[in-house]
């Protein structure tokens, strides 16, 4: 078997399942499978955005974060099944465990997809034995389908296990990146969101080819030291290892400001807030990072100091949703003594392209109170066309 692993290299899988929500609950009851279902919010009030969603469903058009009522107008015998977030906290455990089967180096990214380093399982067989092992095992044990990529490095499994869904398994050599990858729009590329994508795409950057050779003074200006990462991703390029304790480790970005003068008025401490939260947020981006987990620490005259935290269900980045979270906190924890210095740390960063929205039944209610606007919306778009909505910025 040492013919299929280099000597010096590494061999990686991105083992990622498919609609793993949707696929959970067909595991759970055969019935549902064969059928358009999508898991979403509140069955008995059909509220709410849709999850994910069967392939059934998707050849319906149904997608997430789509609506439910217009899901069910593109599909009127669509099934809908309210979350069970311990039925899918329990399946993605026993996933995982199956893959540490094979090799002691997992490392989970999200609920539902994780890489597995096999370089040093030659015994087992061929990668595209191992990778084809597993997904079997995933199906006859779980009864759960999934995408496997085979690549050197964690980024090219990743692009590779998107390849060919669902029951794919793709092998994506780094030789191959120019012929495979460089042809496809950027926004394609792992790591690369719509907004990345736009600003690329005002310095003529319009493919991973592109990209691969953009020159780096104009990443920089860009999208900073973010612009040769991803350059150097768009070349095959990635040298990061699969590492086990990434989901354990607490790194932190933080700052916090000694006041001019203790303060006891409310309204003066969030504006101190609301400043140390862009700064933080601005800080995240430079380091390519998201926030799991939101905390604040208030120093009173007295130099009594107390530290709070709130793990949260979804990522953030954004100055405006990390200062909702420490202003929640802030009310709650604040004494109403004058305060000496005030900060705010993102702690739990998990990194930027490989950031997964948890998505809950608080997300689900957010958007059900959306959906009368949005069927408003619909309605007026069916009766007068498309373009009768304009974003503000058109309007310039």
């Amino acid at each position: 078997m040492q013919q299929f692993y280099p000597k010096k290299g590494r061999v990686i899988l991105h083992v990622d399942m498919n609609s793993f929500f949707a696929s959970v609950e067909m595991a759970y009851d055969p019935t549902l499978k064969g059928k358009p279902l999508a898991i979403a919010g509140d069955e008995k009030q059909r509220k709410g955005i849709v999850v994910t969603c069967s392939y059934e469903a998707r050849k319906f058009g149904i997608k997430t974060p789509m609506p439910l009522w217009e899901a069910k107008k593109l599909c009127s015998g669509l099934l809908v099944k309210k979350p069970n977030f311990e039925r899918y906290r329990q399946a993605s455990q026993a996933m995982f465990e199956l893959l540490r089967t094979f090799s002691d180096i997992v490392e989970p990214v999200s609920i539902d997809e994780g890489y597995i380093d096999i370089s040093a399982c030659q015994e087992l067989g061929s990668p595209l034995e191992i990778a084809n092992q597993i997904q079997q095992l995933l199906l006859n044990q779980l009864d759960l389908p999934c995408s496997i990529g085979i690549a050197p490095n964690k980024f090219l499994a990743k692009m590779a296990s998107d390849m060919k869904k669902p029951l794919g398994i793709t092998i994506l050599r780094k030789r191959e990146v120019p012929q495979i990858l460089w042809p496809l729009p950027v926004v394609e590329m792992h790591g690369v969101g719509e907004k990345t994508a736009i600003k690329l795409a005002s310095k003529q950057i319009q493919t991973i080819g592109d990209l691969a050779n953009a020159h780096e003074m104009q990443l920089r200006a860009a999208l900073g030291i973010r612009g040769i990462k991803l350059k150097e991703r768009a070349n095959g390029e990635d040298i990061r290892p699969v590492d086990p304790e990434a989901a354990a480790e607490n790194k932190s970005v933080g700052n916090s400001l000694t006041l001019p003068q203790d303060l006891a008025n409310q309204a003066e401490l969030l504006s101190v807030l609301e400043k140390l939260a862009k700064s933080v947020s601005v800080r995240l981006k430079k380091k390519g990072y998201l926030t799991m987990n939101v905390g604040i620490t208030i120093r009173y005259k007295d130099r009594k100091t107390i530290t709070r935290s709130r793990k949260l269900r979804n990522s953030l980045i954004q100055s405006e949703e990390i200062f909702l979270e420490a202003k929640h906190l802030f009310i709650e924890h604040w004494n109403g003594d004058p305060v000496r210095l005030l900060g705010i740390t993102g702690m739990d960063l998990i990194d930027e392209d490989q950031a997964y929205e948890q998505l809950n039944l608080f997300t689900f209610e957010k958007a059900a109170k959306l959906e009368p606007l949005h069927q408003v919306v619909s309605q007026l778009r069916d009766k007068y066309g498309d373009t009768i909505f304009k974003k503000g910025k058109d309007f310039k």
